[in-house]
């Protein structure tokens, strides 16, 4: 018996100047079945949006150039749907009231836990998308 995994036919973007974050996020998001794309910053990242098919984005908030919430606010200029999922280790109440205004989906503190990130994916696919991934997760 063959299985397939549903999530295959969904993208997902990784933001964050610190490879060993991406790499994490890789290692968390790739074995879900998702396509994964990587960007070392903000420019890198809208530059990948505008060439590729993206389902959801993750921001790490704190990068040069370009901060995750810049990248997002900047990314609604040309593409108002896509969700974005901003992460930071430095979480307030100003940080979050802004990702608000620029329509951010949701905002995950670090250090990201494994179950946060697969639960935050599926229900934001869910939602945009329809149908959702009800996951085991280890």
């Amino acid at each position: 018996m063959t299985s397939t995994k549903p999530a295959s036919r969904f993208s997902v973007l990784v933001a964050d100047d610190d490879r060993d974050s991406r790499d994490v996020m890789r290692e968390i998001i790739e074995p879900l079945g998702y396509r994964i794309c990587l960007a070392s910053d903000g420019e890198e990242a809208l530059e990948i949006v505008r060439q590729e098919i993206v389902h959801v984005a993750l921001f790490d908030v704190n990068m040069p150039r370009l901060t995750g919430l810049e990248t997002l606010q900047l990314l609604r200029q040309f593409n108002a749907w896509l969700p974005v999922i901003l992460i930071t280790g430095e979480a307030n109440s100003s940080l979050l009231r802004k990702a608000l205004q620029a329509q951010a989906y949701t905002v995950i503190p670090k250090p990201v836990s494994k179950y946060v990130i697969v639960h935050t994916l599926d229900r934001v696919l869910g939602r945009a998308y329809g149908g959702s991934q009800d996951r085991n997760v280890d």
